[in-house]
């Protein structure tokens, strides 16, 4: 059986033999949040790139797209795969750790999400400022990574003890409060929760993140965020407001409901993406 290195340098030499974009942020599209991707150039589904899990929830379109933003290289995964597909931590995070490959010293994630916290709701974005990691995995157990060329005068423990303290950069922070204000969008701050799932939490669950500090909770990211963070990848995250959590509202959860909130939205957030990613780029040096 490959090792995740090898399949991951395979994946990135096929990609490049296919484009002459050479991207320098990533951005993950969560439910419903695909439409960012539709603008850019290149379309590569999973399915042709032997080894690249295919997304299989509806609302996650399952392509790898490339192009520009502001002239800035781009390569965005259009839909992720997550641990209730019954996919292991090191494969839930192979989109990711692709993107670092494929040179992106940055990425954006975003995410469908249900709100906590007082004055949350359906269609509000919240930048994440750090996370709670539930789901009781993490995909830095097993064998490490080959370290990449940035890494290999650090420490080697550092590779296996990552430290999570400013895992959620804070310059890139800064750029996603002034894309807000440049394309007229509020922006929320707060704590996500990462579960499991794929069942909504129930409200006395809802209660317990409550008192643990969560203002949303999902069922994706937080893993993704750790991943970056060993590949010492700069990382921006989002949450796109689809529900009040189960107690709060009356109203039954359905996925179908965070599908079409996401959609309603996704003008304003495409907006709010695409002026970050433009952001980011500079802050980068391109």
């Amino acid at each position: 059986m490959p090792s995740e290195t090898s399949v991951l340098d395979a994946l990135a030499a096929t990609i490049v033999s296919r484009t002459s974009i050479r991207p320098k942020v990533g951005v993950v599209l969560g439910s419903g949040l695909g439409a960012f991707g539709d603008a850019l150039e290149q379309t590569i589904p999973y399915a042709d790139l032997p080894g690249m899990p295919v997304a299989n929830v509806a609302g996650h379109a399952g392509n790898l797209r490339l192009g520009t933003v502001g002239g800035v290289g781009v390569a965005c995964l259009q839909g992720r795969i997550h641990l209730y597909e019954g996919h292991d931590p090191t494969t839930v995070v192979r989109g990711v750790r692709l993107l670092a490959r494929l040179g992106c010293g940055a990425v954006v994630l975003t995410n469908a999400a249900g709100g906590i916290a007082p004055g949350l709701g359906a269609g509000d974005r919240m930048l994440i400022t750090d996370h709670l990691n539930l789901t009781g995995k993490n995909p830095l157990t097993g064998p490490l990574l080959a370290p990449s060329p940035s890494q290999t005068a650090a420490d080697p423990s550092s590779l296996r003890f990552v430290d999570m303290a400013g895992a959620y950069d804070r310059k890139l922070a800064e750029l996603a409060h002034q894309a807000a204000h440049d394309t007229g969008s509020v922006l929320r701050e707060g704590v996500y929760a990462g579960l499991v799932g794929p069942s909504y939490e129930t409200p006395a669950e809802v209660r317990m993140l409550r008192g643990l500090g969560a203002d949303a909770v999902g069922m994706s990211t937080v893993l993704e965020v750790i991943a970056l963070r060993q590949l010492r990848v700069r990382v921006a995250a989002i949450s796109c407001i689809t529900n009040l959590a189960a107690g709060i509202s009356e109203a039954p959860l359905h996925h179908a409901d965070v599908q079409a909130v996401s959609n309603r939205t996704a003008a304003p957030f495409v907006a709010l993406l695409g002026r970050l990613v433009a952001l980011t780029g500079k802050e980068l040096g391109e």
